[in-house]
């Protein structure tokens, strides 16, 4: 008896290492509404299919805690390299690779801006949507996520919640779920104001 819960116990302790590797997709997106492992990791395998969560609006948030212990449940291993806080799930439609070309999105140091008519283009975030942003300045890249306060169009200002200090600060709307703050920002901002 004794050595059959040696033999439990050591398979117990063994399971992480027994986990399969893998890493977090670019840009997982999903959709039909429901968030498998297969649309957060590369090398899922047999637990691709395995759902994890459920996309009601244009984007999920999951803390990534949280993700790495249901992919260990499901015998996967995310080491996390990079210390990510949360991990942001799109809908396929919106993700930031169906940008539409009238703005060129990378990395927010070369966003170009968009053409007049962009005040009057359709909305790409909606008020509450939760919305990836980057700050670029003096060398220094910072992305958070935050809450959008109202609605915008592409190129447009619009108001956004950070989701840990709960403070209110000013971005550019670049693509669906995605927006600019700081000096790549500004270019917008001067030529919206221009084209009044």
């Amino acid at each position: 008896m004794r050595a059959l819960i040696a033999a439990a116990a050591v398979l117990l302790a063994a399971g992480p290492a027994l986990a399969d590797p893998v890493t977090l997709k670019a840009n997982p997106v999903d959709d039909d509404g429901r968030v498998t492992l297969g649309e957060l990791f590369d090398g899922a395998g047999a637990a691709a299919g395995v759902v994890v969560g459920s996309r009601t609006g244009p984007s999920v948030v999951f803390e990534a805690g949280q993700l790495q212990a249901m992919a260990r449940q499901a015998g996967l291993d995310w080491a996390n390299p990079t210390g990510l806080r949360r991990v942001v799930v799109r809908h396929a439609a919106a993700a930031p690779a169906a940008a539409p070309a009238a703005m060129t999105v990378g990395s927010p140091a070369t966003v170009q801006a968009a053409p007049a008519y962009a005040a009057r283009a359709e909305r790409i975030i909606s008020r509450n949507d939760i919305v990836e942003v980057v700050y670029e300045a003096s060398g220094v890249r910072l992305s958070i996520t935050g809450r959008a306060e109202g609605n915008a169009a592409q190129g447009q200002r619009l108001a956004i919640r950070n989701l840990q200090s709960n403070r209110v600060f000013d971005a550019v709307a670049v693509a669906p779920g995605r927006a600019v703050a700081g000096p790549p920002g500004q270019p917008l901002n001067t030529h919206q104001f221009a084209a009044r």
